[in-house]
């Protein structure tokens, strides 16, 4: 999905739902006569960080409207300085020709010619007069089209910084409530026990590890690849590489990742640039059956593709799942599959080495 960006700090990634959830989003409204239940903690906990990963979405697609729009800016103020240097320099020329003309009393060449007592001399001169001129006719047809070239300039420059300011005001909005939804997480977080978070914990592998069970038991990798191109190869070994760093959302590494950021860095170490969300490597990756994946495609969860990881063999996945969690190995099928897309498609898979 690369991009050291100037000026701005061009935030990309999800934010990672709760590992092992492959339940619906719903808001779990607790009754009044009864304290929650630890299954609806669980709900809440997990439409919390869900809605905080559409937020994280629009935050990070706003900002990378941001930094094409600082790119169109950057291009048209160039645009602009030109057309302004030339109209200065423009300007000098006209007025010297202007000068220079009333000096000579502004009288036409033909004129100055009948009354000269050297007709010859007069001759040259009236030829120079008409070539100084017909340069003075040009430059100031010149002057009228860059003004009117820099009045363009000028207007697309004012439209496009007020687009970068409405973007700006999308991207502040959504952070404001990633972070609204993620602080209301914790709280929510904050109230439980410490063998009530075990309990919480402990439910969510169990949960996992039945929706892999049963995911297996279809018998959807019977057919599945093993050996991954040589991009697919390098891009677990960057993903290997991360485990145990923390996500934070927004982070692109070195030292902390979110759901994207991850995956969209694993590929760049593997020399394929792909987009940097999850709903646009959904998008824009080429898509492939879950019985044709191979080790370093990409998985897609949930309907709105708000999360992303990387396959790495054996139904297992690495990603970076949720604020407060680190980047692991994981069961692909512990949270709901959108589907898979490929950053490589044209590469062939590598067959395994020889054994010796």
């Amino acid at each position: 999905m690369t991009r050291h960006r100037p000026r701005t700090v061009v935030l990309g990634g999800l934010l990672c739902l709760l590992a092992g959830t492959t339940q619906p989003f719903a808001q779990a409204v607790p009754r009044p006569d009864r304290p929650q239940t630890l299954a609806e903690v669980r709900a809440e906990l997990e439409s919390l960080y869900h809605d905080a990963e559409v937020a994280t979405e629009e935050y990070n697609a706003a900002g990378e409207d941001v930094a094409a729009q600082e790119k169109k800016l950057d291009v048209l103020g160039a645009q602009v300085a030109r057309a302004d240097a030339r109209l200065v320099r423009l300007r000098a020329l006209v007025g010297a020709a202007a000068r220079a003309q009333y000096r000579g009393g502004g009288m036409p060449a033909e004129v100055q010619f009948a009354l000269s007592s050297d007709p010859e001399h007069a001759l040259d001169a009236a030829g120079l007069a008409r070539q100084a001129q017909l340069g003075t006719d040009r430059q100031l047809v010149a002057l009228v089209e860059t003004e009117s070239r820099l009045k363009t300039k000028a207007e697309q420059a004012a439209e496009e910084l007020d687009g970068l300011r409405e973007i700006q005001q999308t991207r502040d909005t959504a952070r404001d409530k990633v972070t609204r939804q993620i602080a209301a997480a914790r709280k929510l977080e904050a109230r439980l026990e410490a063998d009530e978070l075990k309990r919480l914990a402990d439910l969510e592998k169990q949960d996992a590890a039945k929706a892999q069970a049963a995911w297996l038991k279809t018998g959807v990798l019977d057919g599945v690849g093993t050996t991954a191109s040589v991009g697919g190869k390098k891009a677990v070994a960057y993903a290997t590489d991360q485990l145990g760093k923390p996500y934070v959302w927004g982070a692109e590494g070195p030292d902390s990742f979110d759901c994207s950021g991850l995956t969209s860095q694993a590929w760049l170490a593997a020399g394929v640039t792909i987009p940097r969300t999850s709903q646009e490597q959904w998008k824009q990756l080429k898509r492939v059956a879950i019985e044709d994946m191979r080790p370093g495609d990409l998985i897609i969860y949930f309907d709105d593709a708000s999360h992303v990881a990387l396959y790495v063999g054996a139904g297992r996945i690495i990603h970076a799942p949720r604020p407060g969690r680190t980047i692991t190995v994981a069961p692909a099928a512990s949270m709901r599959i959108l589907g898979v897309v490929r950053p490589d498609p044209q590469a062939q898979a590598q067959a395994p080495a020889a054994k010796k």
